[in-house]
């Protein structure tokens, strides 16, 4: 063959039907593609437009540039519902971890019944938030709720669950774990995929079970955990339902979260420029943590057991 000459490929031929099935498959996306477009980036792109004017859906919107954001940093509502949802988020994020790996490790013992216990633990996921409420909001009733039942039959008085500063943001964590099902389920399946080998190793090399489970069974599981932590803080930042149905905000805004003050801001008092901005600045808040936790994943997120 002479140098610089190069066989030509064969063009290949499309099937009859290429077209056909091309079409057939945009057509079956499209729903997808219509939906992101008209509920999601639609109103994103809506609310990033309306978060620089002044809005008040009665009249049409005034461009007004960046000045709800500068706004944001006078308003001391805006720090104050910011703090109760940080303090939220630290003391959901670490009870939802704990009480969720605990639950996981217990599920994939190796006992009669599981698959009963994790269908009574799968339970919480399908009750709707609004129903889950009004159900914990009858749990933490002074006067006749079934906490306060049990805890005067040890001898103990009644807790002012939901009517007290001091204990109505941390009434509102406990349900936010109990209903944190998903966590559970993520765990279970991060513990299944453990491999046995490694545990019957260090085993034999006189690791007792606590060892075991320190330094065999976190370091494997910390993908898993890296999961449920990042999802676990979004999902703390968007928390709302229970605190519109059970508080309303109070006692004295001890639950007044981030997104309670949004809607209050929305439709309540009509301020749609101003909630947009504050429903911009809570993305830029989520993003800015979730990469913090992305940073910090090399120092303690392992993979096949190496660092990441």
């Amino acid at each position: 063959m002479a140098a610089g000459l190069t066989m030509a490929r064969p063009e290949k031929k499309r099937s009859a039907t290429f077209w056909q099935d091309t079409l057939r498959g945009y057509l079956f996306i499209l729903p997808v593609v219509l939906g992101l477009l008209i509920w999601t980036f639609g109103p994103m792109i809506a609310s990033a437009y309306f978060s620089l004017t002044d809005y008040r859906i009665i009249s049409d919107p005034e461009f007004v540039g960046f000045q709800n954001y500068v706004d944001l940093f006078q308003d001391k509502a805006f720090f104050q519902s910011l703090s109760v949802t940080i303090r939220f988020g630290l003391m959901f994020v670490i009870l939802s971890q704990i009480v969720g790996l605990a639950i996981a490790v217990l599920l994939t013992q190796k006992v009669r019944g599981l698959t009963v216990f994790r269908t009574f633990f799968y339970l919480p996921i399908i009750v709707p938030a609004a129903a889950s409420a009004v159900l914990w909001k009858y749990l933490y009733n002074k006067d006749y709720g079934p906490i306060n039942g049990v805890l005067n039959g040890f001898g103990l008085s009644s807790v002012n669950w939901l009517g007290s500063p001091e204990s109505a943001l941390f009434a509102l964590v406990l349900m936010a774990v109990w209903s944190g099902a998903v966590t559970t389920i993520i765990y279970v399946a991060g513990l299944q995929h453990i491999p046995e080998e490694l545990l019957d190793s260090a085993k034999i090399d006189g690791a007792n079970a606590f060892q075991r489970f320190f330094f065999v069974t976190i370091p494997m599981l910390s993908p898993t955990i890296f999961f449920n932590v990042v999802t676990g803080v979004i999902g703390a930042f968007q928390f709302f339902v229970p605190a519109f149905i059970m508080t309303e905000g109070g006692p004295v805004k001890a639950t007044y979260f981030y997104n309670y003050n949004l809607y209050e801001k929305a439709f309540k008092w009509l301020e749609m420029g101003y909630a947009s901005a504050m429903a911009w600045a809570l993305f830029s808040i989520i993003i800015v943590l979730t990469l913090m936790i992305f940073r910090s994943s090399p120092l303690w997120v392992y993979y096949e057991g190496e660092t990441r």
